[in-house]
């Protein structure tokens, strides 16, 4: 398992007024959260000042690629409805704070992409 950092954006579905203007909020949020859940997704969330108008979102995610990343966020209602986009998937190496999330409960992977 590695880490990754993954930007998504608002796609062509996504309805103007942010995201309280979206009608399937609680799916998408269920969604995540179960990713979160099973250790996936890290930690997520828009980007600060985007969430009421075109969002950008960061997510931390830990998998085994990039395919495995998009296979699970193909899911996500807001994928089939056209309302986010991945725009980037990087892996991350994971320095400073890695000793934080540990203690947090949410050990990130060792080797590439894990703690240094």
């Amino acid at each position: 398992m590695s880490v990754y950092s993954v930007i998504r954006e608002a796609g062509p579905g996504f309805l103007d007024g942010g995201i309280p203007a979206q009608p399937d909020v609680a799916d998408h949020a269920t969604f995540m959260n179960a990713l979160a859940s099973e250790g996936i997704v890290l930690v997520a969330g828009p980007l600060a000042g985007t969430e009421t108008g075109r969002l950008r979102a960061l997510l931390i995610i830990s998998a085994d690629n990039e395919d495995e990343i998009r296979h699970r966020l193909d899911d996500d209602p807001w994928v089939r409805t056209g309302r986010l986009v991945i725009t980037s998937i990087e892996p991350w190496n994971v320095i400073v704070g890695a000793e934080r999330l540990a203690m947090s409960g949410n050990p990130l992977p060792a080797g590439p992409g894990g703690p240094a």
